[in-house]
């Protein structure tokens, strides 16, 4: 007979947070930090998969002529992640990701024409999903000079065409869109310093940040 599985053992803040959302630009890290959460503390984990995305290699290469179809097939690709996970509930569980619906106009803004977005706004408002907001929204920033580092050290092919001129707007872009954001609890995390994925030391940090957060918003800023 097979012995039961012990249930993990979670620290006190993840009954606040029972779903998390790891944000910010390309390269920031945060799909490997929502693995490395959802591994340590037992999270269900959910990540984009944008290597199933059939345009965005041409994307890299010319932004003007794939934009809208990027776009649309990311869009169609989250909402049917975030609808699966109202039809199973996971929010009411412990949910860990990498990406937010909220932000996907922040690309859309950033890549398409005006009539390319009026049609791409016309979509969205459509089709996006009710779902509950994340008990807390975690903000990775980093200079758009270390994304592109981080970028050209991770090596994968299709990204190496991405502009640099493309990574400053997105960085900004995001910048903007969660200077206004108030939906969820937000914790703003300067990487610049930090690297809790690969650092014992700054992921402890980081879960430090975690559990002595309250309110609305903070900020962290790792001094080097």
């Amino acid at each position: 007979m097979q012995a039961p599985i012990a249930p993990v053992s979670r620290p006190a803040w993840a009954q606040r947070f029972r779903s998390i959302v790891f944000e910010g630009p390309i390269g920031v890290g945060k799909s490997s930090l929502a693995r490395k959460f959802a591994q340590r503390f037992g999270f269900e984990l959910l990540l984009e998969a944008p290597e199933e995305n059939p345009f965005l290699e041409n994307f890299y290469k010319d932004s003007a002529r794939y934009a809208l179809q990027t776009q649309l097939f990311f869009l169609f690709q989250r909402i049917d992640q975030l609808r699966s996970l109202a039809q199973r509930d996971f929010f009411a569980e412990h949910l860990v990701s990498d990406f937010m619906l909220a932000k996907d106009p922040l690309f859309a803004r950033l890549t398409l024409s005006e009539e390319e977005l009026g049609l791409y706004q016309k979509i969205y408002d459509s089709l996006r999903p009710q779902v509950p907001v994340p008990d807390l929204v975690i903000l990775l920033q980093a200079p758009a000079q270390q994304l592109i580092d981080r970028i050209a050290q991770r090596g994968v092919a299709m990204e190496q065409n991405m502009s640099a001129h493309y990574l400053v707007d997105l960085t900004e872009a995001y910048t903007q869109f969660f200077h206004h954001y108030d939906e969820s609890p937000l914790l703003i995390v300067n990487t610049m310093a930090l690297n809790p994925v690969e650092r014992e030391d700054d992921f402890e940090t980081l879960v430090s940040q975690i559990s002595s957060f309250r309110g609305r918003r903070a900020h962290f800023n790792l001094q080097p």
